[in-house]
């Protein structure tokens, strides 16, 4: 890290090379030990494996799974520990493998830039990562891109646990499209939202930058997608290791939101 920073403490654009980064996401727990059990990393990766609805995230997978399989590819993708004996306690995830996949999101970003390219964005994690979109949409749209926000009237129905329907919509803000309902903005896994959004464009966007559900459905339909995933979110990583349209970041993604300012100012140094 910088002389004179301490953990949690914004990185001048200047000053955010991959070895500051990379320090930094340790000293925050971004990456390197993550709060994350290890034991909901096993039953995650089971239940992508087998299908499950919210673990998924709209991705269909081109073979069978098991989920030692998928522990593996959360290994090498994740860094995850290898160790399938081991269930108890939290897990880790690789520093550089973070970093390295956020230099690739600078470069497919710069190209987004430098070609106007035709961008959506969006997000699952409202409390956490949404910070990062809000940033990318601000230099993008700086740089010349197009930031997309189609008009949508688009309602969910979705129970509320008392007995009643409440409606759930898509709401952009500055760029990035989220699920709300009312006054709130709501974490999903959902792919429904993003097929929503690409249902009402005339035709696919050049690049999707989001999460969970939203990245998934758009690298299901073949649009060059970055994402980015927990260490007990495996869908998007599985996709990537088939050869899916998606460069996925591995982080943990819900830690305090002013402490992604160094990954977001990283991936917009061009």
């Amino acid at each position: 890290m910088s002389r004179g920073t301490v953990p949690g403490t914004p990185l001048l654009r200047a000053e955010v090379d991959p070895a500051a980064l990379r320090a930094h996401l340790v000293a925050t727990r971004i990456a390197g030990e993550v709060a994350t059990p290890r034991a909901e990393n096993i039953r995650n990766a089971g239940r992508m494996a087998e299908g499950r609805v919210k673990y998924d995230f709209g991705l269909v997978p081109r073979r069978a799974w098991t989920a030692d399989e998928v522990m593996e590819v959360m290994a090498r993708r994740c860094g995850t520990n290898p160790d399938l004996r081991v269930r108890d306690g939290v897990d880790t995830i690789d520093p550089d493998l973070t970093v390295g996949q956020l230099e690739r999101w600078r470069d497919r970003l710069a190209k987004a830039a430098a070609d106007g390219q035709r961008v959506l964005l969006a997000t699952g994690h409202p409390t956490g990562v949404l910070v990062i979109h809000l940033q990318v949409a601000a230099a993008l749209r700086a740089a010349g891109a197009q930031v997309l926000v189609p008009e949508l009237h688009w309602r969910w129905a979705w129970p509320d646990g008392w007995g009643r329907d409440r409606s759930r919509h898509v709401r952009a803000i500055n760029g990035v499209h989220v699920l709300a309902s009312g006054g709130e903005l709501l974490h999903t896994h959902e792919p429904e939202p993003m097929r929503a959004l690409l249902d009402v464009l005339d035709e696919p966007p050049d690049l999707v930058v989001a999460d969970h559900g939203w990245a998934g459905a758009a690298a299901e339909a073949g649009i060059d997608t970055l994402g980015m995933a927990d260490c007990n979110d495996p869908a998007l990583f599985v996709a990537e290791e088939e050869g899916k349209p998606i460069v996925t970041v591995p982080l943990d993604d819900n830690v305090p939101p002013h402490l992604y300012d160094p990954l977001s100012a990283f991936v917009t140094s061009w």
